[in-house]
């Protein structure tokens, strides 16, 4: 029976390890993949800009591109943290929800300044998307300002 027991113990730390190279290969694959992604997105600023003198398209990609980037590094960071404290936290996937609408609602806004004429449909589509990304913006931030308090709480009672 002893030897059983064993045997699960040494499977389930083989489990555990397994699990822990998940998460750092997730991790660095989200901070090259951060990376790559920073560099192209200046690579094709510069030559947009530069091909087309178009500097407002340009910039508002590069500006959605960023975006994009801090929503990957921040996951790369829960997981950095993750990997540190065995914890896992429900603040980091707020505040990736909050720039992810943000990052929605200026890429609503370019797709709509670039069109030559606009329907009424296309605008009211428009003020829809932008309108939930703007209530979900919002949700997320009371979800944080929650949190917040219930960890001031949970720190002021253990003191």
């Amino acid at each position: 029976m002893q030897n059983r027991s064993d045997f699960i113990k040494q499977v389930l730390s083989g489990m555990e390890s397994l699990d822990r190279w998940g998460y750092i290969t997730a991790g660095i694959s989200l901070l090259i993949l951060g990376m790559l992604v920073f560099v192209h997105s200046w690579f094709t600023f510069v030559t947009t800009a530069m091909a087309k003198a178009t500097l407002l398209p340009a910039g508002l990609q590069l500006l959605n591109d960023l975006l994009l980037v801090i929503i990957i590094l921040e996951l790369f960071r829960t997981v950095v943290r993750f990997l540190q404290t065995e914890v896992l936290t429900i603040e980091p996937y707020l505040a990736v929800g909050i720039i992810a609408c943000t990052r929605r609602i200026l890429t609503a806004s370019a797709e709509l300044s670039h069109l030559p004429a606009i329907t009424d449909v296309e605008f009211n589509r428009y003020i829809w998307d932008v309108g939930l990304n703007v209530v979900v913006i919002l949700v997320l931030i009371v979800a944080v300002y929650i949190v917040g308090c219930r960890k001031g709480q949970s720190a002021s009672a253990t003191s």
